[in-house]
């Protein structure tokens, strides 16, 4: 048994995940001393920032900037509980993969969710 969620649309998931990777983007930035100054090892910089602001911001609350401002939060498919460490961990390695987050099942997680045992919902 599962769970009883309320659906997050597509969009805004790709809204949130937008949010998420403008914001490292935008300190990576301002760290480098701007846009026009930003290295060649600036995307795996970003990339890196990404990876540690989800995977913290959701083990530790359970949603990310993006998810707070459209409203959503990340937790246990099973019983709607917060997710462990180990949890948000699997799913952030997934999420950056990019292929395992934007194939969903019927009921509208991706691979990333169902490895780790997670939703995302409205709330």
């Amino acid at each position: 048994m599962s769970y009883a969620f309320s659906r997050t649309t597509y969009g805004r998931r790709m809204a949130a995940l937008a949010l998420d990777w403008l914001a490292c983007y935008a300190i990576v930035a301002g760290l480098s001393g701007g846009v026009n100054k930003m290295s060649p090892n600036s995307s795996l910089y970003v990339l890196t920032l990404f990876f540690f602001e989800v995977w913290i911001l959701i083990a530790l609350q359970g949603a990310t900037l993006g998810h707070r401002l459209f409203g959503m939060k990340v937790v246990r498919f099973e019983d709607g509980a917060a997710i462990s460490i180990r949890q948000a961990l699997i799913r952030t390695i997934l999420l950056v993969l990019v292929v395992t987050a934007v194939t969903f099942d019927e009921n509208g997680r991706g691979i990333h969710e169902r490895l780790s045992g997670s939703v995302l919902t409205r709330g």
